[in-house]
């Protein structure tokens, strides 16, 4: 076993470097992987402008393209990715569009082998029933993906191409936002302008009937673009939605003027010096609310009320635009297109609590997230990311790793809030109690929404779930319960045996480890007293490989399966183990 001094000069390092990291107001933001996905959706809409900036970015974006291509001819959502089917036909479809595609030639025949290889033709049929066998039922990614092959000429002549692409009922999104959840809408809760845009795109240039009421109400939609899109022009912060947003509306015409060029102001700012663009902008809010619970007592005295401060501010206080969601919760960055959701907001409730804002003013504030996260439960118990039973798309069901996030920030708030919301808390915690232990697989594990690993079945990431899962248990279950409790201990279990012969965690059994996944399995089991050995040998692994702080994994799931890396992970999560693990060694 690495012996306390090492241990003790390794934390120090790792706290050293996750504080060297704060940006001008003390908060965090790191650095998102590029994405070749969001770089060849953003070059092909950017060529619709005539500008020559946009023209300049567009052409910078292709050349990153060039350089970043795999040795087989596909592309992956990462630069440390393996190629998959979807990037690699969006990076297809803007290389080859238009002039691109003399400059591009050789790169545009090598990503045609590889998707010979796949589906055994390339063919505007194959690449259609490959796309839409991809994401099933929810329309959100494969219509937009779809668009854009539609687009760039690679489902074949126009008007027919467009019959490979289903319509999407653009007359929907000039309803009242209370009737989405009778309706059935066809992507989730956060797509609202995809549904415009596909769906107005697909109205103007498509040959299916027209439908007397589709034009009028596709204009009011339009017009209610105007109001969903942030001041920033990128919706959800995002390169990939603004960009299809923004391609759909100029190839379409008769779109508002001020969407295009907010759309186009956003995508010109976010690209990065080397050409490419990432998943999303930062995640701000997110990365510092784990800092702050990472570096614990750690954290500079003089340095709490400015983050204190900082995150107060970034609580919504009004109706959002956006998702119509109620005042009270925290989006994943402070940038306007960010969106409330549940996980943020349990992390500004716990981060906020660590740095000592329980006193009288700040409860209030408090108050106000943990009515939000209780407002927004499912009828299961759990807690959904964004909005409480849209459907049953992805983004709209319960999850375990953001149930048990909120329940700790239930759980740390009780003790202050007033006596009607202190119920409401306690039901709570049970009834997601109860959901966790419904939802959890029969092998002991939970596998998250919102973390994956590229190489595990199905591609999930049993070890992060539970994990986090367990993370939490440690502080919402009463001290008197035992870890050998039936269900809890079935996790325990789970989690040792996962851990590989070298004392490091992978995404699931048998799989490499990282820092990030390491460090989150030794976070939780350092509580369980039982089975801290295998926390010491994970400590062991932290200790042994310096370098994968440096070597951010690909853990991260963004909306419809896109993987990135957040450069501060391997940090955020080690320093809370090993805080966790000394103080435990301590006690």
């Amino acid at each position: 076993m690495t012996d306390d001094a090492a241990i003790a000069a390794f934390h120090r390092r790792c706290r050293d470097g996750l504080l060297a990291a704060r940006a001008a107001r003390g908060e965090w933001r790191g650095r998102l992987s590029s994405s070749a996905l969001s770089t060849a959706v953003a070059a092909f809409a950017l060529r619709y402008d005539p500008d020559p900036a946009c023209q300049r970015a567009a052409a910078r974006g292709l050349d990153w393209l060039g350089k970043t291509i795999l040795a087989d001819g596909s592309w992956g959502d990462t630069p440390s990715s393996p190629g998959n089917l979807s990037t690699t036909l969006l990076a297809l479809a803007a290389l080859s569009a238009g002039e691109a595609v003399a400059a591009h030639r050789p790169l545009v025949e090598r990503a045609e082998g590889w998707v010979r290889g796949q589906l055994g033709s390339t063919a505007p049929a194959a690449l259609a029933a490959a796309v839409l066998s991809c994401y099933g039922a929810d329309r959100t990614f494969s219509v937009p993906i779809l668009t854009v092959l539609a687009l760039s000429g690679r489902l074949g002549e126009a008007p027919a191409c467009w019959r490979q692409v289903p319509a999407l009922p653009v007359e929907l999104a000039a309803l009242p936002r209370r009737c989405f959840t009778l309706v059935g809408l066809p992507v989730v809760s956060y797509a609202l302008p995809a549904l415009i845009a596909m769906g107005w795109v697909r109205h103007r240039l498509g040959p299916s009937p027209r439908l007397p009421w589709r034009g009028p109400c596709g204009r009011l939609a339009l017009r209610r673009l105007v109001h969903l899109q942030p001041l920033s022009g990128g919706f959800l912060e995002a390169a990939p939605l603004t960009a299809f947003v923004a391609m759909s509306l100029a190839a379409s015409g008769g779109a508002p003027a001020v969407v295009l060029e907010r759309c186009k102001g956003f995508l010109l700012a976010t690209q990065r010096p080397d050409g490419s663009w990432p998943i999303d902008t930062d995640l701000a809010t997110w990365v510092t609310t784990l800092a702050v619970q990472g570096l614990g007592e750690d954290l500079p005295q003089a340095d709490r009320d400015g983050l204190r401060d900082w995150l107060l501010a970034q609580q919504f206080r009004q109706t959002h635009p956006f998702t119509g969601a109620a005042p009270g919760g925290w989006a994943w960055t402070d940038l306007p297109g960010g969106v409330p959701d549940a996980d943020d907001t349990a992390g500004a409730l716990l981060a906020l609590h660590r740095l000592g804002g329980t006193g009288p003013s700040q409860r209030p504030v408090a108050e106000a997230g943990l009515t939000w996260l209780l407002d927004l439960a499912n009828r299961d118990g759990g807690i959904p990311t964004f909005c409480r039973g849209w459907g049953r798309l992805p983004f709209d069901r319960s999850t375990a790793e953001i149930t048990a996030h909120a329940l700790r920030a239930f759980v740390l708030w009780e003790p202050a809030a007033s006596a009607p919301l202190r119920a409401r808390l306690r039901r709570a915690t049970a009834a997601g109690l109860e959901y966790l232990r419904r939802v959890q697989r029969p092998d002991g594990a939970w596998v998250p929404l919102w973390f994956g690993h590229q190489s595990a079945p199905e591609h999930g990431n049993p070890v992060v779930g539970t994990a986090r899962v367990l993370a939490a248990l440690s502080e919402v279950l009463p001290s008197a319960a035992p870890a050998g409790t039936g269900w809890v201990r079935a996790a325990v279990d789970w989690l040792v045996a996962a851990q590989g012969a070298d004392g490091g965690w992978g995404g699931d059994r048998g799989l490499a480890a990282s820092a990030e996944e390491t460090a989150l399995a030794v976070r939780a089991l350092t509580p369980w007293t039982a089975v801290r050995d295998r926390a010491a040998a994970g400590v062991d692994w932290l200790v042994a490989h310096p370098e994968a702080l440096d070597r951010p994994a690909p853990i991260g799931l963004y909306f419809s399966s896109l993987w990135y890396a957040q450069d501060l992970y391997p940090r955020l999560f080690t320093c809370e183990a090993l805080r966790a693990w000394r103080a435990a060694v301590r006690r």
